[in-house]
């Protein structure tokens, strides 16, 4: 299987320079590759596959393009292939009947990385650099060492850093250890989870703790001037107080992540739709056209937490982690796992404000276990195991 190992890039600044001139150039080629699809299909109905962009290369190189010849070949043939894989998702999201979102022409903020395939355009030195073609050595901190060989090299431009992601072809590991604990996680707001043996995890909140810094650097950067220097300083220091929110949170989800892969078997999830979960408030009209009181201040403040938490990147590293431990993730539906009693089974319907179970069968404990809970024993009974759930004491 693969696995991406992530390294900070130190260029000198003629090498960044040729860093940024190639990207600049593999998204022009992206812009005009996806322009020629579309064009071709609305005025003629043909559609141009992969390999044909890709025959076309060496000509538009050389006569066309002449400075792409400053650019690794197969650096060119990957921009093509990323096209390729966007027009493949949409098809396959039209077909599937989901909302397609047609691949778009990308910006130079949305641009970010270029692909080295194989490893003949890159190497490690034995001064822990890494050569890339037509670049050059640059300085690299290897903080780990990466285990299997390199298939491809990505270089990416993060926040006014750059970085290297090594992707490697690495064996699967031994699993862990077979336990016998097993667990249903209720994913919130007032605490960050809530797990079925009582237990919680805190949310760190780390948007909501630097949302006051946040504020002063974006009143800052509009009262700059469009297209000056100290415009393009105050942008970089937006982006990098939110690439520092970004690297804490999945700091924190990769160690809560292993500590409950290290700890159980089996691991539930309730299976979250999180776009339709964070929606704005849709408008409320009388009769008469007026607009109604519909609840946005509330629910936007609701939005912002859920995507404070990062749910879903927190599923997928407790998947990816589960897999390489030999530990299996279900994901269950969310119906009624809040309302229904897990002692019981009786349906106690609740609104959001109140935060404690209560049923007239005697149990009394949080909401969010008693979700936890029922999360669990609906795993439970997908895997075709007797649904003995306990409740924590």
């Amino acid at each position: 299987m693969r696995k991406a190992y992530k390294f900070r890039l130190y260029p000198t600044k003629k090498q960044e320079d040729k860093l940024f001139w190639i990207l600049a150039r593999c998204r022009e080629l992206y812009n005009a590759a996806l322009s020629e699809r579309k064009d071709a299909y609305q005025y003629a109905g043909k559609s141009i596959s992969y390999y044909e962009q890709k025959r076309d290369l060496p000509e538009i190189k050389t006569a066309i393009r002449e400075e792409y010849q400053d650019i690794y070949s197969q650096v060119l043939q990957d921009v093509l292939l990323r096209l390729n894989r966007a027009f493949d998702g949409f098809f396959r999201r039209v077909k599937n009947g989901e909302n397609p979102g047609y691949p778009r022409f990308q910006g130079r903020n949305r641009y970010n990385s270029f692909t080295y395939p194989q490893a003949g355009g890159f190497s490690i030195t034995h001064d822990s650099r890494v050569c890339l073609s037509k670049v050059g050595s640059i300085k690299v901190k290897f903080h780990r060492e990466t285990q299997g060989p390199i298939k491809t090299a990505t270089i990416k431009h993060e926040a006014g850093q750059w970085y290297v992601i090594f992707s490697c072809e690495i064996e699967l590991p031994e699993p862990l250890q077979e336990v016998q604990s097993e667990v249903g996680i209720d994913l919130g707001i007032t605490h960050f989870a809530a797990l079925s043996d009582g237990t919680f995890l805190e949310s760190p909140r780390y948007y909501r703790k630097a949302q006051k810094h946040l504020e002063k650097l974006q009143q800052s950067l509009s009262k700059k001037k469009r297209g000056s220097h100290r415009r393009k300083k105050a942008v970089h220091a937006v982006a990098k107080a939110h690439h520092k929110i970004a690297n804490q949170r999945k700091d924190f989800h990769h160690k809560q992540a292993k500590k409950l892969v290290d700890e159980h078997q089996l691991l539930v999830f309730e299976e979250l739709e999180i776009t339709n979960i964070a929606q704005h408030a849709k408008p409320k009209q009388d009769e008469n056209g007026k607009y109604l009181p519909n609840g946005a201040r509330a629910k936007s403040g609701l939005n912002k937490s859920i995507l404070d938490a990062g749910w879903g990147q927190f599923q997928a590293i407790v998947t990816s982690k589960a897999a390489y431990a030999g530990r299996t993730v279900l994901k269950v539906s969310p119906r009624y796992t809040s309302q229904i009693c897990s002692q019981c089974g009786t349906v106690r319907k609740k609104d959001l404000s109140e935060r404690w179970h209560s049923c007239e069968c005697g149990a009394e404990l949080d909401r969010d276990t008693n979700a936890a809970l029922n999360i669990l024993w609906v795993g439970r009974t997908q895997r075709g195991v007797a649904p003995c759930v306990e409740a924590p004491s």
